[in-house]
């Protein structure tokens, strides 16, 4: 039977390592992959290679969104609407194409704009970008508009960014508020790592905990999402003083 996993049994070993490399999932895998061969390997993929199709979707809908792009690059030469700068701009986001993305926002943001989502998308490009006075400026008219946007995700980053520019105490408030409605890992990580940097080592580790306890409480499909912020928790944890 082993030999019918041979020579793809090491293929499957090797596409099983290069999967655990990047998602980081617990570490028995990693024992059952090198230990069990082919079958540990095929076992890996079936409990957690095949279950993160799901997260890939973005990826396989690259195709159709690169053409739509194309086609609204041409249609804006023609028709150069904010409706249309709008869409791009949304498309080119998701792209991680973030500087074009925000030029497709400038054109669509005109003085007459009062909506809260171009002002906050285009702070999403300014974030990726690392301009975080204009991310600032831009979440501030967000948070004008609708101070729990994005299911207070707006909130967060608005905090975050005010910590990035240097006024810490409007962030440490802004956090507070934030995090007492809020339960988004992302919002909870940047609290810690700004709690952290300003000393408070027992709050920042106690903001880190709660993402990890996480891990005990999700499903599945969602402690998959949060792995990123898993590690990252577990990051700064290690990092910070013991007490």
């Amino acid at each position: 039977m082993l030999g019918l996993f041979y020579p793809y049994g090491v293929i499957l070993q090797a596409l099983a390592i290069v999967h655990f490399m990047r998602r980081r999932p617990d570490g028995y895998w990693l024992w059952i992959i090198l230990l069990g061969g082919g079958i540990g390997a095929f076992a890996y993929v079936i409990a957690e290679v095949l279950p993160d199709a799901a997260l890939l979707r973005g990826t396989f809908n690259g195709f159709p969104r690169r053409k739509r792009i194309r086609q609204l690059e041409a249609e804006v030469l023609e028709n150069p609407s904010i409706g249309n700068f709008e869409e791009l701009g949304e498309l080119l986001l998701e792209d991680e194409q973030y500087a074009r993305a925000r030029e497709c926002f400038d054109r669509a943001i005109t003085p007459r704009t009062h909506t809260a989502d171009p002002f906050y998308r285009r702070a999403l490009a300014a974030i990726a970008l690392n301009d975080w006075p204009a991310a600032v400026a831009d979440l501030d008219r967000v948070a004008g508009v609708d101070a729990r946007y994005d299911y207070h995700r707006a909130a967060g980053l608005r905090a975050h960014a005010l910590a990035q520019v240097g006024r810490k105490d409007e962030a440490l408030a802004l956090f507070a508020e934030a995090t007492a409605t809020s339960t988004l890992s992302e919002t909870q990580y940047n609290y810690a790592s700004l709690l952290a940097a300003q000393g408070r080592t027992a709050e920042a580790r106690e903001w880190a905990q709660r993402i990890l306890a996480k891990k005990l409480t999700l499903p599945a499909f969602a402690r998959r999402r949060e792995r990123p912020w898993f590690r990252k928790a577990s990051a700064l944890v290690q990092k910070l003083p013991k007490d």
